[in-house]
Order: C-alpha cells, then structure tokens, then sequence
C-alpha cells in the first residue's frame, strides 16, 4: 500500500509539473513569436509608407532591420519592384506569384511559406504597394527557442522527477510511521488479549469438569474473575487511545487549580509507597491555575506516580516537583532506579512498549505512557524523559 501510494504522489506531482512546464514553456514561444510578428509588420507598415516616395527612389527606411523589398501596382496594373540590395527580384516568374498571391489575398497581411516571406497590403491614392519582408531567420528564432524550451523542460523533469522522489520519501513517511505503528498495535493488543482469554478459557473448561472440588472451583473463579478486570482495564486503555487517535476523548476542560489537583492524586500514593518500603516527597507551587481537564490531568499524574512506584530501586525515595513560570508550569517525578538509554527513552512512550517487563510482573499493558501522552497534548503541553546514570525524572509542561 505505501509503494502504490508513493507511486501515485510522484504521478501527481510530475503531472501538475509537466503540465506548468508545458504551459510555461508555451506561453513563452507564442509570447515570442507574436512579439517578432508584431515588430515585423510595425516595420513592414513604415517600409510601405517610405516606398517609391517622390525624389527617393529605391532609398531605404532608417527604420531598415530586416531584408524587404517592396512592389507597387499603378491604377493601369502596371507592376514596378524595389528590392534594394537584400533580393534577386530579376525571376520574373517568382515574383509573378507571389505578387499574385498576395494581391488576391482577402488579408492584409499574411505569409507564404514556400518562399519564408510576410506580406503587407498598402493602398494609396496612386494604387497598392505590398511590401514583402524575409522572415526565415524569424522561423529559425522560434525553432531554436522551442529546442532550448524543449532541452530545458526535459533537465527541469529530470530534476523534478528526483525531487518529487525525494518529496515522496518524506510525505509519505508519517503515513508509513503510522501504518506500521498501527500494524504493530494491533499484533500487541492481539498478544495481550490473548493471555487472559486463554486463561479464562483453560479455567472456564477446568469449571465444567465433574471432578473438579469446591475449593477448585472457587479458586478458578477467582482467576476468571481476575483475568476479566485485567482484560476490561486493557480494553478501557485502547478505548482511550482510540479516542485521543480520533480526536473524540470526553474532556471537559475547565479553570483547575493544578497544584491542589497534583496534591489530591499523590495523598492515595503515600500508604502505596510505605508498603512499598519507600518515602515520596513533594514541593509545590501554589495556586497554579491551568485550562483543562481535571479528571484526564489526575489520571496522568497517576500513571507517573505509578510507574515510579513500579520502577524504583527499594528504600529509595521519589520526589515530586510542581514549578510555575511565566506561560507554564512544570511538573516533575523524580526517581532512583536502572538508568534508561537513549534509544528506550525515545520508544517509552510507544503503545505496549515496556522498558523492564520482569520488574513489573506482567501486570502492566505497556500503555500508561502513551495515555499520559495523548492526555498532555490534548491540553497543547509536552511530556519527555531524562535519565542520568541511576536517577529517572519524567516532567510534564502545561501551559498556564
């Protein structure tokens, strides 16, 4: 699909190129050609009224650019020719014709091409005066304009031809990005859909087997049980994912105070951390008000209090940081724990991507990341990582 659309970018582009070029090109050759043909009968019209004037016999107009000669026909018919020193007028036969030709012609002006000659039709009170002008080197100018054209419309394709590739390249790699991120995430949900259907499965067999005890059946029971809420919280997640992705995610935004809203979400966590055998700290600006919603904002400072918790060394402590400045706020979760390279800290906020699986049992999906994620942009702000040697802070800005 990503070839067949890169093909189709690049028909697109080099048609609507090839067709200005075409146009470009066109325009400039009849711009051309109408302008010689213009100055030519503009010089043509001076010839015919500078012709056979009395007292200057054969004299040339000081107008004089291209070779002419002209020929008067009197009242009574009789045909006289001036060809100055630009034409051999002594074929009597030639001229014959073309003087016939023209004379005869319902235009004013036109051309015979047999002889690369134009012609302009003058009457005057003592008869008509034609003058006929030479207009091969006219003809060669628009021929040898038209093979430039031509040469430099095939170089500009050429050219274009590599960049609409390269174009094509890095249109089409958000749309490659996605089509895999989107392949990949459905394999991931297909994987972790899996486990719990097969448990719930294997126990709801083990259920209908007769010799199965009380105690056994409670116990199975009970592992359905739970494996149905670990597969409802899974498909809740995608749900939120899939609405973020959509643009249709339910939040309200309201004016929250921010900092009594990072107070309530970490006062649940403290009997967590105790148990946990590790101390969480906090230090918050006051009276931090933000535009947004408070149920999704909560939801995101959970997930990092959450992962902290998952994530940190033993009898470490985790250190919360809610800083206001002039158009922000910043806030912070700072923990001790395995330091996290470069390449995890650019893929930690993937769907299903989990930098330690082990440390967390296999109860994480390996979404809450990328919830917080679309949670922060939905609200203009960004969410990032850093790692240095064993100490891990995850911060988050919103705009004030």
């Amino acid at each position: 699909m990503i070839k067949k659309l890169k093909i189709k970018f690049i028909c697109i582009n080099m048609t609507i190129i090839s067709a200005m070029l075409f146009v470009i090109f066109g325009m400039i050759v009849t711009t051309t050609s109408a302008n010689l043909e213009r100055e030519s009968i503009a010089f043509m019209q001076i010839a015919a009224k500078n012709s056979f004037l009395p007292g200057r016999p054969g004299e040339l107009p000081e107008e004089t650019r291209i070779p002419f000669f002209s020929v008067k026909i009197d009242k009574n018919g009789i045909v006289s020719a001036d060809g100055g020193s630009f034409f051999d007028l002594s074929d009597r036969a030639m001229l014959e014709e073309i003087v016939n030709t023209a004379f005869y012609s319902d235009e004013k002006t036109g051309t015979i091409k047999s002889y690369d000659l134009r012609f302009l039709k003058e009457e005057n009170p003592s008869g008509t005066t034609i003058v006929f002008a030479d207009i091969s080197s006219e003809r060669a100018t628009i021929i040898n304009l038209a093979k430039t054209c031509a040469v430099i419309g095939i170089i500009g394709f050429g050219v274009f031809f590599g960049i609409s590739i390269l174009l094509a390249r890095w249109a089409i790699k958000p749309v490659e990005t996605a089509w895999k991120q989107q392949k990949q995430f459905v394999a991931d949900a297909s994987h972790e859909l899996k486990t719990p259907l097969t448990v719930i499965l294997t126990n709801a067999e083990l259920l209908q087997s007769e010799d199965c005890s009380e105690t056994e059946r409670n116990r199975l029971s009970d592992n359905i049980y739970s494996m149905s809420k670990r597969m409802r919280g899974l498909v809740e997640n995608l749900l939120d994912l899939a609405r973020a992705d959509n643009g249709t995610s339910k939040m309200v935004f309201e004016r929250i105070n921010f900092s009594d809203l990072v107070y309530e979400s970490i006062l649940p966590f403290e009997p967590v951390y105790f148990e946990s055998g590790k101390n969480l700290y906090y230090r918050l600006d006051k009276d931090i008000n933000i535009c947004g919603s408070g149920d999704y904002l909560k939801q995101t400072v959970e997930i990092l209090l959450d992962n902290a918790n998952k994530y940190s060394f033993e009898n470490t402590a985790v250190r919360v940081e809610l800083i206001k400045k002039e158009k922000h706020c910043v806030l912070s979760v700072k923990s001790e724990g395995e330091h996290i390279s470069k390449e995890n800290l650019k893929n930690i906020f993937k769907r299903f991507y989990r930098v330690d699986e082990a440390r967390t049992g296999g109860e994480g999906y390996g979404l809450g990341l990328s919830i917080a994620e679309s949670i922060v942009k939905e609200h203009k702000g960004k969410i990032w990582a850093e790692s240095r040697e064993n100490e891990n802070t995850f911060f988050v800005q919103i705009p004030i």
